[in-house]
């Protein structure tokens, strides 16, 4: 009795001592002013920082040096620097202004308001000799200073603020990064974070009567040349600059990338140079020249991507064009060969024309090779000749569905395998390119390919735009896609930087400050107005209808989508030209769905102006992007569920799950399963998705993670590309609500079990997918209510292996399911797809 006197005696004292204990935390003699100063790193990389004191001589860092605004001036990553950044406050309305040097000379100046320190109006930028526009007026004084912050001299500027507006910024930060380490969580931690975790159970009401529909259009891809997409990859060309247009200026004035790159000539009496004088075609202008001096034996060889690889008894198509510009000229061998010589397949043609001619061999391999090149060979020809060439051209006769200048059949039906609902091209940046003269400009991308204008490749090489417009077109057609093709909204590139390729200043080289000139843009609306008129106009009454007929479509190709812009920034120059060419748009074709854009990332200036800018002109659908890691999948899972279904719909344009070090593997693949599981329940706000990058050739990535991995001779799928192609493959356009309840209530097991459950409408098949991120296993009991089933079968299809793993494979079984409720043990690491066969047999 003495002891439970004690106990209720000690429990009763810390009744009343931890509610005071509590306060502890609290600064009860809290200052009412303070000292605030604003600073950078000397790098420039940092963004604005800050610290505080209560005497102006003691500084404590806030929030650990977080960056609270970072500059936006600039291409990507290093580039973009702030160095002094002067913050001000205006005495009239206590609102704040900052300004800062944008590049190392200073000749480029920033500014940006905020009303709070933690949300920022768009930015500005202007030459240095414009300050005083921007300088604010009247505001309270700042004293220049240097400090020392956690044992490092800091240069900035110092003021007086209220001490409450301190702990604002550091709330504000606080938070930040507690969202930051719930995104950063790993499965590798789960051992510690899911210690002593059992089975888990779980019971899975499927509510038939709260159905609803959702987008037909949910599962596309996103085609951008990117990573040698094109070029050397879906694209079927064996021969590498075909066109000898490769610049130095392709990928940052190296000069061994030039109109030779790629050629060679073999043999002593032999010299190649690159000739402009009567080109084929004014956006083709450059070819080559093969000076022989016979009898001795020359070649010029070409060595492909990476070489060429033929198959066995496979057919290639082979041209160039040719004329003799000295000499009678004559046979000439064309031949591929291996790096040891040994001929694989050989044509011969007959080249003596003074003027341009197109000349044409089958070529069919003797024998398999990965390693070939490709050699032009003058046969028996006396004295000096000069024989003229330009696209040279070698191409699989087996393309994708067999059709000329076509996409490479292993690459392109490893795409069509995804069911892709719609297909997005031809970027991304690539669309708007590095500066306003490389804006990607469709009409030079149609027509014969000798008279298409290649483009310099904001990714650091050449395209040769033999896959364009109308390719992009037809693929989409092949695929039964609807083709969704994203052009500029007048403006270039946000991260654009080409400085190094034109004598401008600082200011107007950069993409921030670039657009199209207002006197042009009523020529590049039109070209707008064009493209849609190219794709859907008659073939007997419209211009550009009329030339799609000629390049063998008479058919329109019933486009009802189009994007304008590319997460750019909002600017007031992006504004005033989207404004325009929307409003064009929607004037002429009102049955086409314009797609804007909310910028680069889920949150932040330009997306949420983005989306004021689509709900004040009612623009009906909107582009997002966001790379983020597998945590934010995890605790985003209501991203959507918080949206207003009145405004305009979502697009998901680009978004990826991103680990340290960039891996494609189990836990990227299902953290995109999970997140797909909501992004399917709100599927009546998200009209499309689409994992970004798609393709990327080995030896040749600028970016990391992408879908699909390739090469000459294989195709090699993702783990994410089986996320993709099981949601793809699955897809339907009614959704059906359910409740999952658990025997673990931690928040931390409810969110990495995700449940989607959808209805195929032209089959009648119902499509249940299970997600588990768990290290155990999930045992589930699934009930149908109210669906009526008829003589069902199902299939089974399971993705799962250690989170690490990079090479984990789908595996399909037959699933039993003999009513309306049944069970399903769902492996660790795992996303299943059940799907679920009616046999209703037909009255005779």
């Amino acid at each position: 009795m003495n002891k439970l006197m004690k106990l209720l005696s000690l429990c009763l004292l810390l009744s009343f001592v931890l509610p005071v204990q509590a306060k502890v935390d609290a600064v009860m003699n809290e200052p009412d002013q303070v000292y605030l100063f604003s600073y950078s790193n000397h790098d420039g990389r940092s963004g604005l920082k800050f610290a505080w004191s209560p005497d102006g001589e003691k500084w404590f860092s806030v929030a650990d040096g977080f960056a609270y605004v970072n500059s936006d001036f600039g291409p990507w990553g290093r580039a973009k620097t702030m160095f002094k950044p002067h913050l001000m406050q205006t005495r009239a309305d206590g609102k704040w202004h900052c300004i800062w040097a944008a590049t190392h000379t200073g000749e480029a100046l920033a500014y940006v308001t905020s009303p709070d320190l933690q949300k920022w109006e768009a930015q500005k930028y202007f030459s240095s000799a414009e300050r005083g526009k921007y300088e604010p007026k009247d505001v309270f004084p700042t004293t220049e200073k240097k400090v020392l912050i956690n044992g490092q001299e800091q240069e900035g500027w110092m003021q007086e603020v209220s001490y409450a507006t301190v702990q604002s910024i550091i709330r504000f930060a606080e938070a930040k990064k507690y969202r930051q380490s719930l995104n950063a969580e790993r499965t590798e931690q789960d051992p510690v974070r899911f210690a002593n975790l059992k089975p888990v159970e779980a019971t899975i009401q499927v509510k038939a009567d709260e159905a609803k529909s959702i987008s037909n259009h949910l599962i596309g891809i996103f085609f951008e040349d990117i990573n040698y997409a094109a070029d050397g990859g879906l694209y079927a060309e064996l021969i590498q600059n075909r066109d000898f247009e490769y610049a130095p200026t392709d990928r940052g004035n190296d000069q061994n990338w030039n109109s030779t790159h790629s050629w060679s000539v073999r043999g002593a009496n032999g010299k190649l140079s690159i000739a402009t004088e009567n080109p084929i075609h004014p956006n083709n202008s450059h070819y080559a020249v093969l000076e022989v001096n016979m009898p001795a034996e020359v070649s010029l060889v070409n060595s492909g991507f990476d070489g060429i690889a033929v198959k066995k008894e496979e057919k290639y198509d082979f041209s160039f064009f040719s004329k003799m510009l000295e000499g009678k000229g004559g046979k000439v061998k064309v031949a591929l060969q291996t790096k040891d010589g040994k001929e694989v397949a050989m044509a011969v043609l007959s080249v003596t024309s003074k003027e341009w001619k197109k000349q044409r061999a089958v070529l069919t391999a003797y024998q398999d090779a990965t390693d070939a090149v490709l050699t032009i060979t003058p046969l028996v020809w006396m004295g000096t000749q000069q024989l003229a060439l330009d696209m040279v051209s070698l191409f699989p006769q087996k393309t994708f569905k067999g059709r000329k200048n076509g996409l490479r059949a292993d690459l392109a039906q490893t795409l069509a395998d995804l069911h892709p609902r719609f297909v997005r091209f031809p970027g991304g940046c690539v669309a708007h390119g590095d500066g306003i003269d490389n804006i990607y400009d469709w009409k030079g991308s149609i027509g014969p390919l000798e008279a298409r204008k290649p483009l310099r490749n904001l990714w650091g090489y050449h395209q040769t735009r033999g896959l364009g417009y109308h390719e992009y077109f037809l693929f989409c057609e092949d695929m039964g896609a609807e083709p969704v093709p994203v052009v500029a909204a007048g403006v270039p590139c946000q991260n654009s930087g080409t400085c190094a390729h034109h004598s401008k200043g600082e200011l107007t080289c950069m993409g921030q400050q670039g657009g199209i000139p207002m006197e042009e843009m009523p020529q590049y609306i039109q070209d707008v107005l064009d493209l849609i008129e190219y794709a859907n106009g008659d073939a007997r009454k419209t211009v550009w209808g009329k030339k799609r007929a000629e390049a063998g479509h008479p058919k329109p190709f019933n486009l009802k989508y189009i994007g304008i812009g590319n997460e750019d920034m909002i600017t007031e120059v992006f504004v005033e030209r989207f404004k325009m060419i929307f409003d064009a748009v929607k004037e002429k074709y009102p049955e086409v769905t314009v797609i804007g854009t909310t910028g680069p990332f889920y949150e932040g200036t330009d997306y949420e102006v983005g989306w004021e800018l689509a709900t004040e002109l009612g623009v009906p659908m909107v582009d997002e992007h966001y790379y983020v890691e597998p945590g934010w999948l995890i605790h985003n899972q209501d991203y959507y569920d918080r949206y207003d279904r009145k405004k305009a719909k979502v697009y998901l344009g680009e978004y990826a799950a991103h680990l340290p070090g960039r891996p494609n593997n189990v836990e990227t693949a299902l953290a995109e399963a999970l997140y797909l599981t909501a992004v399917e329940r709100n599927g009546d706000v998200v009209e499309m998705t689409s994992y970004a990058p798609l393709l990327a050739k080995d030896g040749h990535t600028q970016w990391n993670p992408d879908l699909i991995y390739f090469n000459n001779t294989e195709v090699k799928p993702t783990v994410g590309y089986y996320t993709q192609l099981m949601y793809g493959q699955n897809s339907g356009n009614e959704y059906f609500a359910s409740d999952v309840k658990l025997n673990n209530g931690w928040d931390a097991v409810k969110k990495r079990v995700g449940v989607s459950v959808v209805k195929d409408v032209h089959t009648g098949d119902y499509i249940v997918k299970l997600v588990n991120m768990l290290p155990v296993e999930v045992s589930a009991r699934v009930k149908l209510d109210g669906v009526a089933l008829v003589n069902p079968s199902a299939t089974k299809t399971v993705l799962a292996g250690d989170p690490k793993d990079r090479g984990a494979k789908p595996v399909s079984s037959d699933f039993k399911v003999e009513g309306n409720d049944f069970p399903y043990a769902m492996p660790a690491y795992s996303f299943t797809v059940i799907r679920i066969h009616q046999n209703i047999e037909k009255k005779k």
